[in-house]
């Protein structure tokens, strides 16, 4: 009897990730379809100004390579303004390096305190915001790396009338652990493909952290940063505050480099885990049903049903090696999808090189989306504890044992 529930759960499974390998297919193709009428069509440059709001908190692996490529832009008029909390940072050095190597680059810094808001760098993107000139901004991730069109990518996208957030994908790029590696995998396979697949079903409703590009007045319609100051998930709220606002929210031509910082295992569970957390607070119909997309847990069930039922036969099919035959579609499934998705939409030359490493990791991930259902509501971000409510607030300890103390020395 088990054995037989653990083959139809494996079925059924292997089904439902199969017709998801399917739809992310179609996205894939899609994207290249888009991109290559992109590249052959006659786009307005645009030539309004834009700045960079580049959020800093310590010093990263290839920091100041990450930053300089951001100083290497063709485009005509742009600024940087870095936001660091204190001028002990040690990123301000970097920052103040890169500058006396490229002098013509307009830069501000500013040094927001000590945030008082729950999402600290929300907190210092508001202090950045006031510093920025233009009416164009671009948010974007400290362990972010770009090509030197990225700006002129970018704002002809933004510069659209109807369009009011403009985000991009990414690719993961490891360090030199094996845990960067399957990280890495993660960020050009696995998140890429539900991004592929909701922007071709229903269109793009959120934003992604690694590149965030808003007009003045679409941020103003939302309420600016304080209106994102209480969450986590910032980059998904903006961007589906935009889309409930009217605006278009467009998934970008450009695809970015996203650096793995974490390169020891229980560092590298830990962030993936307050990722999939976050993701379960921002959507969590969406994030259960992301269950059904997983393909290398079904194939293992499949094996241990048909271990379970033993021969002659297997299960109730009756069909020898169907618990071999369920793994293998499982590794092809995942093979093909890391292959299609990392390489031949993110030109990710690592995906190709290790597509058959992605089952391993497609498992992880199965263990990442599990672990995000336990562990209570709490996460670490940044150093700080915070507790997360169900719709994705964030609460710091810290601030939250004050309150409970203050309330009992009033009482």
């Amino acid at each position: 009897m088990l054995a037989d529930l653990l083959l139809v759960v494996a079925i059924l499974g292997t089904l439902s990730s199969s017709v998801y390998l399917t739809l992310v297919l179609a996205g894939v193709y899609r994207f290249r379809r888009r991109n290559a009428a992109l590249k052959t069509a006659a786009f307005n440059t645009s030539t309004a100004g834009v700045t960079l709001l580049k959020p800093l908190h310590g010093f990263e692996p290839r920091l100041r390579e990450n930053l300089e490529t951001f100083f290497r832009q063709q485009y005509r008029e742009f600024e940087i303004v870095f936001g660091l909390r204190s001028e002990d940072d040690p990123a301000l050095a970097i920052v103040r390096d890169l500058m006396a190597s490229y002098p013509e680059v307009p830069v501000r810094i500013v040094i927001s305190g000590e945030p008082t808001w729950p999402n600290a760098k929300v907190y210092n993107l508001n202090w950045m915001r006031a510093a920025a000139t233009h009416d164009y901004f671009i948010i974007s991730d400290s362990d972010v790396a770009v090509g030197p069109g990225y700006i002129a990518a970018v704002m002809a996208e933004l510069s659209q009338p109807e369009v009011g957030v403009v985000t991009c994908l990414y690719r993961g790029v490891a360090t030199s652990s094996l845990w960067s590696r399957f990280e890495a995998l993660g960020m050009s396979v696995e998140l890429p493909s539900g991004v592929l697949v909701a922007d071709m079903l229903e269109g793009m409703k959120f934003a992604l952290g690694p590149t965030m590009a808003v007009r003045r007045e679409c941020l103003d319609a939302v309420g600016g940063f304080p209106a994102l100051a209480d969450y986590l998930a910032d980059d998904f709220v903006l961007g589906n505050r935009a889309a409930a606002a009217g605006y278009r929210v467009l998934l970008s031509r450009c695809v970015v480099e996203h650096i793995v910082v974490q390169s020891r295992m229980v560092a590298s569970f830990q962030h993936q885990v307050r990722w999939t957390k976050s993701t379960r607070r921002s959507r969590p119909k969406g994030h259960l049903g992301t269950g059904l997309t997983f393909a290398m847990p079904f194939g293992i069930l499949g094996i241990v049903g048909a271990a379970l039922a033993g021969p002659p036969y297997l299960g109730i099919i009756g069909m020898p090696h169907l618990g071999l035959t369920l793994l293998l579609c499982a590794v092809l499934n995942r093979t093909v999808q890391c292959w299609a998705v990392g390489y031949l939409a993110l030109g990710d030359l690592s995906a190709r090189r290790l597509a058959m490493l992605y089952p391993v990791r497609d498992l992880l991930g199965f263990c990442y989306w599990v672990a995000s259902y336990f562990g209570g509501r709490d996460t670490t971000w940044r150093g700080e504890r915070y507790v997360i409510s169900p719709d994705g607030r964030m609460v710091r300890q810290s601030a939250l044992a004050a309150a409970v103390e203050s309330k009992r020395a009033s009482a």
